[in-house]
């Protein structure tokens, strides 16, 4: 068994394709419509996983946007998704300076929350050891739910 994809719903595809694409740096690797099912879906690998996302299908995350209003809930009962990064700091900094909310903060150096514009949990990690401590971050409360 080998694992290939994580799919969520999006109920706003522009909003969550600048949310992963723009702002977290994910990268489309694959696009489908469906006119007949009046849908699409889009699949997204981590910078580090486009090489093999066809050819050794490394793992994806495949949006999945249906064309007719529907409203969806429980982002937080799904779970999470979780990126590996190799500096939180930076990273963190670039989603806050995008607009993204940080949840959780890196406080310890190690890993923080974020969250789609559907609620999708998003948790980062520090590549290889904790980054030591630093402010803004030691001090910065969580905001909301991750």
């Amino acid at each position: 068994m080998r694992y290939l994809h994580t799919m969520i719903r999006a109920t706003d595809l522009d909003k969550t394709l600048l949310f992963f694409v723009d702002h977290l740096g994910l990268q489309e690797v694959r696009r489908y419509d469906s006119e007949k099912g009046r849908f699409t879906l889009v699949f997204l690998a981590a910078p580090g996983d486009t090489d093999g996302a066809e050819t050794k299908q490394s793992p994806l995350v495949e949006i999945t946007h249906n064309w007719d209003k529907e409203d969806y809930e429980g982002g937080r009962n799904f779970g999470h998704l979780a990126y590996r990064v190799d500096d939180i700091y930076a990273t963190c900094e670039r989603l806050m300076t995008g607009g993204v909310t940080i949840n959780r903060p890196p406080r310890d150096g190690r890993m923080a929350f974020v969250k789609s514009p559907d609620g999708i949990s998003i948790e980062l990690l520090q590549e290889g050891k904790a980054l030591p401590a630093k402010e803004p971050w030691v001090s910065m409360g969580n905001t909301g739910s991750w």
